[in-house]
């Protein structure tokens, strides 16, 4: 029996299955949702709709895109000479938001985790290491359209080898065995292989920070 509306109860259910979102959070998204005016949620609705049919995976970088090669692999303004490796999507959105990467990006899929049962295999490693062996004049993919209202405004470069690969991955255990084998994988190229740093954030305080933190910062050190 319910004691409520069972179509909020179905909104609730269905709001809890996203990750993150528990059954308190579901509910006071429900009553926001009930709160909005019928066309936002409309073209909220819709908005999900398109992603979901609409999104696809780029081809080269395995990054979520609208096109085939994405934008960013289509474009003649990017340093083709370096490539950003992320575990995520969302890791290139966060790196491209910051504006100082202007290299290309690849996107694993994941970490190694066995104990979620996900090995190398199961990430997109090969393809990685496919990108850094191929010769120069293949490192341009072939554009196979362009997106609407796309124009980099420039003409294709020469084409260019990898000379660094750099790897972003969380630093956590998983991140790091990552990172790890992707390095060892490397190695036989001859590329550049490097990690973000990590250490303090921007406002932290020396005497909150662990250990693990501060040592890497030290590691991490820049000139002033």
């Amino acid at each position: 029996m319910h004691l409520t509306s069972e179509t909020v109860d179905a909104l609730v259910d269905q709001l809890s299955r996203l990750p993150t979102v528990g059954r308190k959070t579901a509910q006071r998204l429900a009553a926001f949702i009930l709160k909005m005016p019928r066309e936002e949620v409309v073209e909220i609705a819709k908005a999900m709709v398109a992603a979901k049919d609409r999104v696809k995976t780029c081809s080269v970088c395995f990054n979520v895109t609208d096109v085939d090669p994405c934008p960013v692999c289509q474009s003649a303004k990017r340093d083709r000479s370096g490539i950003c490796v992320g575990e995520e999507p969302s890791d290139v959105l966060a790196l491209e938001r910051t504006g100082e990467f202007r290299g290309l990006y690849h996107v694993l899929g994941g970490v190694i985790s066995p104990l979620d049962g996900i090995g190398p295999d199961d990430l997109h490693i090969s393809e990685l290491i496919g990108r850094v062996a191929q010769p120069a004049s293949m490192a341009r993919p072939a554009v196979a359209e362009t997106p609407e209202g796309y124009d980099d405004g420039a003409e294709a470069d020469a084409p260019v080898a990898v000379t660094e690969v750099i790897l972003a991955m969380n630093p956590n255990v998983e991140g790091d065995t990552t990172a790890y084998y992707v390095g060892q994988m490397l190695a036989p190229f001859g590329v550049s292989v490097t990690r973000i740093a990590r250490g303090l954030p921007i406002g932290g305080d020396l005497e909150f920070a662990d250990e693990a933190t501060l040592s890497r910062a030290l590691e991490g050190r820049s000139g002033v």
